[in-house]
């Protein structure tokens, strides 16, 4: 069974770097694209990236300037890293594999001094 779960810090302060690590199991990362999708407070769902089977990624443009995902395959996991982060930057944030509808449960993160 595949299954997803992300890590991180929960609190993070202003202009500081977002970590955010997503690890699978059941199957391989390279088996697949997988993506990172966050919830702010009382919005709906933003796409932020994917990263694919090669290793590719592609991001949206409203936060690629800030967004970088990667991955290691030798622990089997992808992760985020969002800079500069706002207040605006709080959300659940998820990973996901789309295709098969798989999902982390999601992880709060809130920016704040």
């Amino acid at each position: 069974q595949v299954r997803l779960q992300e890590s991180g810090p929960g609190l993070v302060k202003p202009s500081q770097t977002l970590s955010l690590t997503c690890s699978v199991s059941g199957t391989s990362v390279t088996s697949d694209y997988w993506s990172w999708i966050r919830q702010p407070p009382g919005k709906g769902l933003e796409w932020m990236g994917d990263i694919n089977i090669s290793g590719s990624t592609y991001y949206s443009p409203s936060l690629k300037s800030r967004t970088s995902i990667s991955r290691d395959t030798s622990k089997n996991q992808f992760t985020l890293q969002l800079s500069s982060v706002t207040p605006e930057d709080t959300a659940v944030y998820y990973c996901a594999r789309p295709s098969s509808d798989y999902w982390g449960q999601g992880t709060q993160v809130t920016v704040s001094s």
